[in-house]
């Protein structure tokens, strides 16, 4: 198996018949955290942004409200699940801003290139070579790249703190919501051992993003990082 085999094998092992139930869990499980985190994401997008890309929209949380917070732009949400995009659409209908394509991320090509492209709970999944060389082709000349995900704490007490959390949701989530079982066995151990963060920095400085940056947030639970690119892709 490919490694993006493997990637689209673990989405789907992770996130089959959970769509009806994402919005809810994703809240809950974060003690409403996750909000906090889309609230900040949205608010580093650039004012004067006149086309946004947001990858792995899921449901459609974050897409609406980018679209609600820039009425006047065109946002794109792209999505690899037909189960999270069916439920995205219904919670998007009536806002004539917004346009939604079923595509891997790191298989979406645009004509019109965006002044912001961002993304949650992606990176740690994605082939980010290939997304980050995607991004660069779609982006404007001092476009900006934010990508949101969970990280690794990386001081012990926190650790300690972290994997209490992760046995709970294992024996509380599960119980009462068992298409999310999966998740919650598999997803401590990818956080754990993947390292996207530095994987994202090297392949952004290696493609000629500047500003690069990481903001990590709520006890190093999750990290933002952002970057620029100040060059068009033809220099």
């Amino acid at each position: 198996m490919t490694g993006d085999d493997e990637r689209l094998d673990l989405v789907e092992r992770f996130f089959r018949g959970t769509g009806s139930t994402y919005d809810f869990m994703v809240t809950a499980a974060t003690f409403g955290i996750d909000r906090l985190w889309k609230r900040r994401i949205v608010e580093c997008i650039p004012a004067g942004a006149e086309r946004i890309l947001d990858l792995a929209c899921g449901t459609g949380i974050s897409t609406l409200a980018i679209a609600r917070r820039f009425p006047a732009s065109r946002v794109v949400g792209v999505e690899l699940r037909e189960e999270y995009l069916a439920i995205a659409r219904a919670k998007l209908r009536g806002l004539d801003n917004v346009e939604l394509v079923l595509s891997r991320a790191e298989d979406y090509h645009a004509a019109e290139p965006f002044d912001c492209i961002s993304s949650r709970y992606l990176a740690k999944y994605a082939d980010l070579p290939l997304l980050v060389r995607h991004c660069r082709a779609m982006l404007k000349e001092s476009g900006l790249l934010l990508m949101h995900d969970f990280t690794f704490p990386p001081k012990r007490y926190l650790v300690a703190v972290w994997r209490v959390y992760f046995v709970l949701l294992r024996l509380v989530g599960g119980a009462f919501f068992p298409a999310w079982r999966e998740i919650y066995r598999g997803l401590p151990v990818l956080i754990e051992r993947t390292r996207w963060v530095q994987e994202l920095v090297r392949e952004l400085a290696e493609c000629g993003f500047s500003a690069i940056r990481t903001d990590y947030l709520t006890a190093y639970g999750s990290a933002i990082v952002s970057a620029r690119l100040m060059s068009s892709p033809d220099t």
